[in-house]
This record gives C-alpha cells, sequence and structure tokens, in this order.
C-alpha cells in the first residue's frame, strides 16, 4: 500500500501546477461565454447539421489514429491544406449574416437571438394552432392552395427577407385571405413565427428529391425542399385536389385530416421530444400505404 501511495505522490510531483492570475480566470470566463453564446446562435442555423458532420468525420479521424489506419491518415493529410478552405465556403451564408449582425447596434438581440419567440417549450399558442387549422379546413373545402410554415428552432430569417413583412397576429380570416385567388400576397409562402404571421410571398428552395412524385408541383416540392434543411413544419393545400400535405424532416404526407393535423402541431410543442421521437410519431399518423396509393390514384 506504501509503494502505491508513493508512486502517486511522485506521479503528482512531476505535473506542472501553473500559477493562477486573476486575469487568467477572467479569460477563461470570457473564452467559455464566447464559445456558449457560439453554439447557441449555431443551433439556431442550418449550419448546426453540418457542424454535426463536420464533428462526425473528426471522431472518425480520431479512430483512424488511434488504431493507426495508415490508409486513411494518408488521405486525410492530402486533404487538410483545403479544409480550411472549403470550411469558409461551406459556412459563407452564416459567417456572413454573423459578420453583419456584428455591425449592428442591437449585436445581442441580433446575434445570440434569446426572445420568447424562440421559446422550445411552446412555439406555437393553442389559439394560433386553432386558428392555422381552421384556414386550412376552410381553403381545403374551397380548393385554395396554400403553403404555411411553421418556424421552429432553426431560424428562417433568410427566407422571411425574400417576402413581405406582415407581423401580424395569426388569424383564421387573414391566413385565408392571403392565399386568395389573383390577390397580391397569394403567391409565395407565408411563414408563421411563434404566434404571428412574420411574412407572406416568401420564396422557399425547391426540393431535387427525384423520387417524388411528379403529379407534385410546385408547392410541394417547395415545401419538401425546407423540410429537407430545416426543421420546420409545413403544411401544403393542394390548389387542384384540396388535399392537405404536410412536410417534416425531409418526408412529405398527404391525406391529412383535420383532427390529425391538430395532434401533429401539439407534438410539436412537446419540447421533450427528441428528433427521431417526433419523426416516428409524425409518420405514424399518416395515410396508410394502400390508402395513399388509392388517394393517389383518385387525384
Amino acid at each position: 500500500m506504501s509503494g502505491i501511495v508513493q508512486t502517486f505522490r511522485n506521479y503528482l510531483s512531476g505535473i506542472y501546477m501553473p500559477r493562477i492570475q486573476p486575469i487568467d480566470i477572467i479569460e477563461i470566463l470570457l473564452i467559455a461565454s464566447i464559445l456558449y453564446f457560439f453554439m447557441a446562435w449555431i443551433q439556431r442555423t442550418r449550419a448546426y447539421n453540418l457542424l454535426r458532420g463536420i464533428l462526425i468525420v473528426i471522431i472518425f479521424i480520431l479512430i483512424a489514429t488511434i488504431f493507426q489506419m495508415s490508409a486513411i491518415l494518408w488521405i486525410t493529410s492530402r486533404f487538410a491544406n483545403v479544409a480550411l478552405i472549403a470550411l469558409v465556403i461551406i459556412f459563407q451564408p452564416e459567417l456572413r449574416k454573423a459578420l453583419e449582425s456584428l455591425g449592428t447596434r442591437n449585436i445581442f438581440s441580433n446575434f445570440f437571438r434569446f426572445d420568447a419567440s424562440t421559446d422550445k417549450n411552446d412555439l406555437i399558442s393553442d389559439r394560433t394552432i386553432t386558428e392555422i387549422i381552421r384556414s386550412v379546413t376552410e381553403m381545403s373545402e374551397v380548393r385554395t392552395g396554400a403553403l404555411i410554415v411553421i418556424e421552429q428552432n432553426i431560424l428562417l430569417d433568410e427566407y422571411i427577407n425574400t417576402g413581405i413583412t406582415i407581423d401580424a397576429q395569426v388569424s383564421s380570416q387573414l391566413m385565408t385571405n392571403i392565399f386568395e385567388h389573383n390577390t397580391p400576397l397569394h403567391d409565395g409562402a407565408v411563414v408563421v413565427r411563434s404566434d404571428r404571421i412574420a411574412a407572406a410571398t416568401c420564396y422557399l428552395p425547391l426540393s431535387d428529391n427525384a423520387r417524388i412524385s411528379k403529379r407534385y408541383g410546385t408547392r410541394h416540392r417547395a415545401g419538401l425542399g425546407l423540410s429537407e434543411i430545416s426543421d420546420a413544419f409545413i403544411i401544403i393545400v393542394s390548389e387542384e385536389s384540396g388535399r392537405v400535405s404536410i412536410a417534416y424532416q425531409g418526408q412529405l404526407i398527404t391525406g391529412i385530416t383535420s383532427s390529425s393535423l391538430r395532434e401533429q402541431m401539439h407534438l410539436l410543442q412537446k419540447h421533450h421530444l427528441n428528433d427521431h421521437e417526433e419523426r416516428k410519431l409524425v409518420l405514424r399518423k399518416g395515410p396508410k400505404k394502400d390508402e395513399k396509393d388509392e388517394q393517389d390514384q383518385a387525384e
């Protein structure tokens, strides 16, 4: 036992313990704060998924280093020179947005966004859910095409900026009027942030998924495209058939009823569900495969 204690003491005596000054503590707190706010900010952008992918690659490289996988390490060393340039290109939109935020006066409200609209516990209220479902039901009955985007954790500012700012409380009358035929705001998507309509006539990225049926038009492809690159919940009303569809996490589900839509939107309010559980719950409420095929043939 004494030998073990002596070995432990010898080990500790060889550890270099630097003297910590007050300025060192301040520096550590500053670095920790910057990293925390940076991670909190990037988590609310599309770059978060890219960052997770990069972390997986780094872990893979560490495993290759531990087990001395020479071929993988050789390939990695050849790409290391261009890795920094590649990161700048990949994160160019987010870096530009961050630098623009640094030049504004309200730097902390824009760059580190923490307000009531970003509360994970209640992204949208029960009243907003009722108003959206009521408008969707009315538009479905008269076959008025609609594209409604409900923002969640990832901010959709770049798409909101492509439309016309509304900043009004969500109501079924306003929503129906926006998508009415031959009105200035009917073309494009409506983005709902918290309990307010942020903007209308917003342009969304189209999905390049080759597996999507050709019968779906631009409205469905736009909703699916946004769901592939963000965590937004998109509601689509077909102008041809009046059928209601939802796009979420890269999945397009058609033939959604009002009760099913209400249940899906209530699930969005539950912050304790992780992404995998949310996907299973959304897919579970979609029509069965046989029912979906019959609906597609009828359409």
